[in-house]
């Protein structure tokens, strides 16, 4: 199937998930800014569009869900607990040993790595609150309205889901900085195991933080909006 150079990223990726592969490699964010056309975003990177429109049409693309096979938002937003955020849970703390570890035995010869680690600390400060309020607050009411039908008891919707959409920006930005400090994770010469697996364990938290974040910029937050917009007052 023909890629639609007008179609948004998130959306191109919300419509065969295998594309965010794709687009990581052209280094193209469809989470944060998964608003921009597949035109947009490859203009303002300097890529040709045609280029990376065809690495995009991929075999046997996953089906499109149809409107009756959207799962239900509450759903979804469990989904997002039990994996994103579990695995951010567990796995903060731990790269957080391992950052603090390697900076303290290779931080004289690499002092990139004090901006990591203090990076790295801001990224998790601005996590744990973040997630918290998705798990206790935004995601709950969301089932809640889902359930009974019924807007909000008070406020509405938009206020924290922008908010939780600023902070998103600021998470990714932090996680750019260490791709950069790190030349995109590049294992030194002589680099010891440790060294190794804390740029593993970075990269791969980057990685699914950008899944994350489109899942609920791009899908979970829209409908829910959407949803919220259609219940009678």
């Amino acid at each position: 199937m023909t890629v639609d150079v007008n179609v948004p990223l998130g959306d191109l990726v919300t419509a065969d998930p295998r594309r965010s592969r794709v687009l990581e490699g052209f280094g193209l964010d469809y989470c944060c800014n998964g608003h921009r056309t597949l035109t947009e975003a490859t203009r303002n990177a300097g890529l040709d569009v045609a280029e990376v429109a065809a690495a995009l049409e991929l075999p046997a693309a996953a089906p499109v869900e149809e409107p009756g096979q959207v799962r239900a938002n509450s759903a979804l937003a469990h989904d997002i607990v039990d994996s994103h955020h579990a695995y951010m849970w567990e796995e903060m703390p731990r790269l957080q040993a391992l950052v603090d570890k390697v900076h303290g035995v290779h931080g004289d010869l690499h002092p990139e790595l004090a901006q990591v680690k203090e990076t790295y600390a801001a990224a998790v400060a601005a996590l744990d609150p973040h997630m918290t309020q998705e798990e206790r607050v935004v995601f709950p009411a969301i089932s809640r309205m889902e359930k009974s039908g019924a807007p909000m008891a008070a406020g509405s919707l938009a206020e924290p889901i922008q908010q939780l959409r600023d902070e998103h920006q600021v998470v990714g930005n932090l996680f750019r900085q260490i791709r950069t400090m790190t030349d995109g994770y590049a294992v030194p010469e002589g680099a010891c195991t440790s060294y190794r697996m804390m740029l593993s364990g970075l990269e791969e938290m980057e990685l699914d933080l950008h899944e994350h974040i489109h899942k609920e910029n791009n899908v979970l937050f829209p409908r829910a909006l959407q949803m919220e917009a259609q219940l009678p007052l």
